[in-house]
Formats: structure tokens, sequence, C-alpha cells
């Protein structure tokens, strides 16, 4: 599972490119989502995310999805759980502290990091993990939260065009 985890960080740009994509068609169908609604398409979403995500990045299922802000290295492999940085025990040869012939996630999201457009997203300080949401879609938490951000701001205008 590793070398897998390794490959996706090796074409971290390649998979930031699709998940871009991916994510405008998820917030696209965001009326979709609702008319069906978000609680019943939430199995099948989980179960797919879980699949295809357990296979590229040994996702974890935390709901609270930072790949595309880590260099495509999922914290949650940190034997730690940290989501912030390295806990200052990774080896000089860059392996993890707790687990000594596994890559520190860190140091596999910065080289990540470096491939990306976003790479300076891994900068940005992540909230704790809500640990309620493990399990459930990250994707469709995204879809439903931009969808209903552009939705208002499509409201907004509409309005302040209407006031002119």
């Amino acid at each position: 599972m590793r070398k897998v985890r390794y490959w996706s960080v090796d074409h971290a740009a390649f998979l930031e490119f699709l998940y871009n994509k991916f994510e405008a068609v998820m917030v696209g169908l965001h009326p979709l989502w609702r008319a069906i609604g978000y609680q019943r398409i939430e199995r099948p979403m989980a179960t797919a995310e879980k699949l295809i995500k357990g296979l590229l990045f040994d996702c974890q299922m935390c709901g609270q999805c930072m790949l595309s802000s880590n260099g495509m290295s999922c914290p949650m492999n940190c034997p730690k759980t940290l989501r912030n940085g390295p806990c200052g025990g990774v080896r000089e040869n860059g392996n993890c502290e707790v687990n000594a012939d596994m890559r520190c996630v860190f140091v596999e999201a910065a080289r990540g990091s470096q491939k990306m457009r976003g790479g300076d997203l891994i900068e940005v300080v992540q909230l704790p993990v809500d640990h309620r949401l493990k399990g459930s879609s990250s994707w469709l938490r995204v879809a439903q939260q931009k969808g209903l951000e552009k939705q208002a701001l499509k409201n907004h205008t509409a309005t302040k065009a209407e006031g002119e």
C-alpha cells in the first residue's frame, strides 16, 4: 500500500489537476445532490470514496480530507494522527520515529506540495480532527458547502441587480 501512496505523492500535480476537475463536477451536481438528499447519497458516496482514496492514498476516511493541501499525503497515516506537520521525531533519513521503516507523512507531504500549484496550502494550520465525521464523505461535504456558497453568491448578485 505504501508504494501506491508514494506514487500518489510523486504524481501530486497530476492528481491535483484531476481533483480540481472532479470537485468542479461534484459542485456542479449540487442541485442533483440536494434533490436526492445529501443524507441519502452519503453512504454510497462514502463507499466509493473509501475505495478510490483508500487505494490511491491509504485514506483513513476521517471525513475532513486534506490531500489537496497536503501534497496528496494523508496525514491520518501518521501513527500519531497529527494534522499540522511532523512531531519533531523525524529521523535523519526522513522516516517516522514510531514506524522506522515508513517515511514521515509530512516529509512526503512537503515533497508532494512542491509539485502542486496549490502547494502553499500546506502552510495553512488545520483544525483538529472532528471524530464525529469519521467514515463520512468529504467529497459530498465539499460539494454541499461550495454549492451553497455558489448559490448564495448567485442570489446576492441577483438581489443586488434588482436593487439597482
